[in-house]
């Protein structure tokens, strides 16, 4: 999607509405309350929508017409200004056809959430609006105000929308700069809405893309699957950067010792030397999970010792 045809919500301000929902897995009431009075502690109004706690419908937060219910309800409402997500898990892929491309574009307002809710990234992103791949409530509750994530969300909700990263770099780093387009999130999230309306990791000719990736608990063959899928598909040939960011809870294979090596492995066996890939980036399913705004134009710059992500207009 062209950098012209996206939309930027508005920066939050005191007494804004901020709707806390649950669109996929059950969460722990706790987390929401928490989520809820951080909000409330930093000015805002939080709203717990009526499906955030429950009751849940077997794994899920709630059911499908009280989750979607809920979302639309925050898009409808001109008060609130955000929609948090409370938790990933799964659920969110049921959503995409009943939530309404146009409502969303008429009514940008900032999705926050990351792992499952990339689902969600991308229906914004094909809606045509940024959106937070970003910490959820359980963070919020349990790293507290000065939580370096926590400070860079609040930053991009309530000032201008920009990311100034600088972080420690990786031996595996192919150096390099690039531009282009900020897309990405979880990558088993994103490969299964392959060749759907809301394909993410379609990448054209003519646009250009900084692709990040995360996961959690998937087996080194299947991640290398899903890269390789990609790879065939042409996508992953079209982007002009990548970022590796955190694969957790997986052991080591016969063919690879980790994600990282078999990552760099695959790049090089298909010839993807000529871009600049950062491996270890901050952001997945950890504490030092940093926000990255979706449909953000963004310079990466990928050195041995250094790597740095920056908007560049917003």
């Amino acid at each position: 999607m062209k950098r012209d045809k996206i939309i930027y919500p508005a920066p939050l301000e005191r007494g804004d509405k901020i709707a806390i929902v649950s669109p996929a897995t059950k969460v722990k009431g706790e987390y929401v309350d928490g989520a809820a009075v951080f909000f409330e502690r930093h000015g805002f109004h939080p709203v717990v929508m009526p499906g955030a706690k429950g009751p849940a419908d077997g794994s899920f937060a709630s059911s499908l017409s009280q989750r979607r219910d809920d979302i639309l309800a925050a898009l409808s409402d001109p008060d609130v200004k955000c929609i948090f997500c409370a938790r990933g898990g799964y659920g969110c892929i049921h959503l995409l056809p009943e939530l309404p491309e146009e409502t969303i574009r008429r009514n940008p307002k900032w999705l926050v959430g990351f792992s499952d809710i990339s689902a969600l990234h991308a229906l914004w992103h094909t809606a045509g609006v940024a959106s937070l791949h970003a910490p959820m409530a359980k963070h919020l509750t349990l790293e507290g105000d000065y939580d370096p994530c926590t400070r860079a969300l609040l930053d991009v909700m309530t000032g201008d929308p920009a990311m100034h990263y600088a972080f420690p770099g990786d031996a595996l780093n192919r150096e390099g700069v690039a531009r282009g387009e900020l897309r990405g999130g979880n990558l088993a999230v994103l490969n299964g809405l392959a060749q759907t309306p809301w394909d993410m990791l379609n990448v054209g000719d003519d646009e250009d893309v900084i692709l990040f990736v995360e996961d959690i608990s998937e087996a080194v063959y299947a991640v290398e699957r899903m890269l390789t899928r990609l790879i065939l598909s042409g996508n992953l040939g079209r982007v002009k950067g990548v970022i590796v960011g955190q694969f957790t809870e997986y052991g080591p294979d016969l063919n690879h010792e980790d994600m990282e090596e078999m990552v760099s492995r695959l790049l090089s066996r298909h010839g993807l030397n000529g871009i600049p890939v950062a491996y270890r980036f901050p952001v997945g399913h950890v504490v030092g999970n940093y926000p990255m705004i979706e449909g953000a134009q963004v310079e990466l710059r990928v050195g041995k010792d250094m790597v740095e992500l920056h908007t560049i207009e917003y």
